[in-house]
């Protein structure tokens, strides 16, 4: 099974404002920020929770929060330090 997700529109859900949250990203139009969202599914909390929680979420809200936060770590570096 093949899936296809256009990755940028899933990120132009996923918005940085200084004047938001500090600077955290959020979900478009809301102050509820992706780092919520992760930890929420992290706990064992299902979209259908988050949902009832926050009604305007939509399935790829969640989508773009994991990618959002995919793309952080692809792109983080580690550096070895010397002993």
């Amino acid at each position: 099974m093949q899936y296809h997700v256009d990755i940028d529109q899933l990120l132009a859900r996923i918005t940085t404002n200084p004047n938001i949250m500090l600077g955290k990203p959020t979900i478009r139009g809301t102050r509820l920020t992706v780092e919520h969202i992760l930890k929420a599914i992290g706990r064992g909390l299902t979209l259908e929770q988050l949902k009832d929680d926050f009604p305007f979420l939509e399935p790829e809200d969640i989508q773009a929060c994991i990618m959002d936060a995919t793309q952080l770590v692809e792109n983080e570096r580690v550096y070895a330090l010397p002993n």
